[in-house]
């Protein structure tokens, strides 16, 4: 899609203006069942396979709560530092869209499970404090998909739904308005995001897989003049579904409206979409306000009243905080602080840390995580996480390197193989024909023809410049497409030379 939209540069837009947000994320629980019928949650089924008339909403079915989705949204609660309430109930939250065949959607309004949490996160050595209004319990909708051109419903051939999603048990975890991060705003967004799915993955409610819609956010985003203290018209970008795109749909819409604002014109309050492939944001629908939805409590489900009991006992089944797990791992990785800070700033943490317990140093976790892994998800376009190569595939590609089986210019060869689905490291090695080659008989015969066609490099190192050997050494490599073993070929040319 193109679009021609005035924008004004971001370090302008941040010299006027002062953004605000407020993050809405929406996380779906990874029970075996749906949130108000039984009813399989499985990823990936065959079309409105997994239905009933309770999803379905068929006259006359009645729904029932799913308790280990409501044993989930205390643990998410209380992760997040809030209060649980004694006391909730659900609510019909009533619209017409092809997505929700009831036409109302079971969650909760002004009595949601969790409220006034708080989360901590750190951005370029500052930390903000980013404040939980509340936590709620709802249903997901099912999933639409335009036919045609646009992929969008604007000029679609026609529309199709799949109402599998339809049911399934989310969380929807609401911030209070962010204010005070600045230039660091859509930064702390994604910050913030990151952090939440590593707390959720933790906990082991939910996959946490935003590529596959299991974590989106919607991203609301508002400017006001700098000094000033009212808060400005706000815009909610939906179902952001990556870390890289709440970062930049954010920058996106400050550059936007500041330029709207900045020329005398007025912000309309409004959802709009992302668009990855152009990183532009478009207009989608004027804003509901809670009215439009006239909310009433749902007669067919009694409310809940979790004992101060259990929720002690769930209390006790919570992860490590996440400050102190990053300042456990900090203290024991022995990285420096703008070590740690790019490690966390990448969104790598658990993948270095399970690296690490796979077997590898968090040196070469970091390394290859931080290096040849980030440039493959940036080339690509995808979150590190999304790479199709685990952390103990990336282990196994250091013990290569360790074993001495190849080298680091091998390793990415290795790594290019796993990413292609060839199988595992040491199965790429073999298809490939990878390993290093530190046969004496090979690499002397490679070294013979390398000192005979340079003279000159021979007698230099002949006569004492042993530093020369590295042009020797090149090309020997080269020869043998950087599968010889450098040291053992160092060695050899040294020996022949009377070094």
């Amino acid at each position: 899609m193109t679009v021609t939209t005035d924008l004004m540069s971001y370090d302008e837009a941040l010299e006027l203006f002062d953004p605000v947000m407020g993050l809405e994320v929406h996380v779906e629980l990874n029970t075996a069942t749906k949130m108000f019928c039984g009813c399989p949650t499985e990823f990936g089924a065959a079309p409105n396979t997994q239905v009933c008339p309770v999803c379905l909403g068929l006259p006359g079915s009645l729904p029932a709560v799913n308790g280990r989705a409501v044993e989930s949204a205390i643990r998410i609660g209380l992760a997040l530092g809030c209060d649980i309430a004694p006391w909730c109930r659900f609510a019909r939250k009533n619209y017409f869209y092809p997505d929700m065949p009831k036409d109302f959607q079971t969650s909760q309004y002004d009595e949601p499970i969790a409220v006034n949490g708080v989360v901590e996160v750190e951005v370029e050595g500052q930390t903000f404090r980013v404040e939980i209004e509340r936590a709620h319990m709802e249903e997901d909708t099912g999933k639409s998909s335009h036919v045609g051109v646009s992929g969008r419903i604007q000029g679609a051939d026609y529309s199709i739904v799949d109402y599998n999603r339809a049911g399934i048990p989310l969380i929807e975890i609401v911030t209070k308005p962010i204010e005070g991060a600045g230039r660091l705003a859509p930064q702390v967004a994604r910050a913030y995001v990151a952090q939440l799915r590593d707390l959720l993955r933790a906990l082991g409610v939910s996959d946490v897989r935003m590529e596959q819609g299991s974590l989106r956010c919607d991203a609301n985003i508002s400017l006001r003049r700098q000094g000033e203290t009212a808060y400005g018209l706000r815009t909610e970008t939906k179902n952001v579904n990556s870390l890289r795109s709440v970062e930049r749909a954010l920058t996106y819409e400050i550059c936007r409206q500041a330029a709207i604002l900045a020329d005398g014109g007025k912000v309309t309050q409004e959802t709009r979409h992302w668009h990855e492939d152009t990183g532009v944001t478009t207009s989608g629908r004027s804003k509901e306000e809670a009215e439009d939805y006239r909310y009433f409590p749902e007669p067919d489900l009694v409310p809940i009243a979790p004992s101060a009991e259990w929720v002690e006992e769930l209390r006790a089944t919570l992860p490590e905080p996440p400050s102190r797990h990053r300042r456990r791992l900090f203290e024991a990785w022995g990285f420096t602080e703008m070590e740690f800070r790019d490690v966390l700033g990448a969104g790598a943490l658990l993948l270095v840390e399970a690296t690490v317990e796979a077997g590898t140093t968090p040196a070469a976790a970091r390394k290859w995580w931080l290096g040849e892994l980030a440039r493959r998800a940036k080339d690509t376009e995808v979150e590190l996480e999304a790479l199709p190569i685990t952390p103990a595939q990336v282990a196994g590609v250091q013990a290569l390197v360790d074993a001495g089986t190849v080298n680091d210019k091998l390793a990415r060869e290795v790594i290019d193989g796993v990413l292609a689905g060839e199988g595992t490291p040491e199965e790429v090695v073999e298809k490939r024909g990878l390993a290093v080659v530190s046969d004496d008989s090979a690499l002397g015969a490679a070294v013979d023809r390398a000192i005979e066609a340079n003279p000159g490099v021979a007698d230099k190192i002949r006569g004492g410049k042993v530093a020369a050997a590295g042009a020797l050494i090149g090309a020997v490599m080269k020869e043998m497409r950087g599968q010889a073993d450098a040291g053992r070929v160092r060695e050899l040319i040294l020996q022949r030379l009377g070094q």
